[in-house]
């Protein structure tokens, strides 16, 4: 079952309770543009998150790095690291989705040495599964059976799941990589998770490129930077971004006319949100709201 619009709160971490009843793992097939805002937002968990593409070809972006992930191919994205999903040439990108809590992939005597030091690594917010390499093919493997052990709910499928979950991990962090610490990168991810923090915290209200610096300890140059450097935009735009982002979501939920969705998000004028909607989306939030009912009815 696919989450078309799962919860984020103003830290931009997820708030889905990523498990089965028995365990803190869960799989979902995505399909990236069924979700409410037409991709997959930015957003973060403490759930490692592993994906394997079974059609089409989505472009992630993991921090400040972006990669694009083919059919046949996955990706393992570490725990906290921001990141984002969009559909690449409107291939109409489906992946298989599996998180899990770290502190479910070994017991509690091995995580120390085999899980924790990996968690912490700041050169591994990612790592690309291609199915060329056997250990790549070998994770990919995983995330299927265990999606079907999920699914089926065969006797001792919980024991299972674990046997594969401790293959797939294993795989992993004998790749031989070096891991690296730098205390650098994570000033730099803590600084900006603040910024994010501050714009969905306040995004409502009147916004100026000073009170985003400030927020992550920075001059206005620096603020700058790092937003161009992580999301390819600046720090105003990112807010009205954000903005109609949440529009689309009190368009079809809410019974709000525009004008007074405009208002409740920020805009200081029904044309200006409007404008900004428009070039989002090439339609207007009138238009939008129509469409979206006539999808219901």
């Amino acid at each position: 079952m696919q989450i078309k619009n799962f919860e984020i709160d103003q830290r931009l971490k997820e708030l889905t309770k990523h498990r089965t009843v028995e365990l803190p793992i869960a799989c979902y097939e995505t399909t990236i543009n069924k979700n409410i805002n037409g991709y997959i937002p930015l957003h973060w968990h403490e759930e490692l998150q592993f994906v394997f593409i079974v059609k089409g070809e989505a472009t992630f972006q993991i921090n400040e790095e972006s990669v694009s992930v083919r059919m046949g191919e996955g990706l393992f994205i570490n725990s906290e690291c921001l990141h984002m999903a969009e559909d690449k040439n409107h291939s109409g990108c489906v992946y298989l989705c599996l998180n899990v809590s770290p502190h479910f992939l070994l017991p509690q005597e091995l995580y120390a040495t085999y899980v924790s030091p990996y968690l912490r690594a700041t050169n591994l917010p990612y790592l690309l599964l291609n199915s060329d390499e056997v250990w790549g093919a070998t994770i990919l493997n995983a995330i299927l059976t265990i999606h079907q052990l999920i699914n089926q709910k065969a006797p001792y499928y919980e024991m299972e799941i674990s046997i594969s979950l401790t293959s797939l991990w294993k795989n992993l962090i004998v790749n031989g990589f070096k891991l690296e610490y730098d205390q650098v990168e994570v000033q730099k991810n803590k600084r900006m998770k603040e910024m994010l923090n501050y714009v969905h915290s306040h995004f409502a209200e009147k916004l100026t490129l000073d009170d985003i610096a400030k927020a992550g300890q920075l001059s206005r140059s620096e603020c700058c930077r790092y937003f161009k450097r992580t999301l390819k935009t600046t720090p105003l735009s990112y807010v009205n971004d954000y903005r109609i982002q949440n529009s689309l979501i009190l368009l079809q939920q809410t019974e709000l006319n525009v004008t007074e969705i405009a208002y409740q998000l920020g805009f200081n004028s029904t044309s200006y949100f409007i404008d900004k909607f428009r070039k989002t989306t090439n339609m207007t939030p009138l238009a939008y709201k129509k469409n979206k009912l006539k999808e219901k009815g």
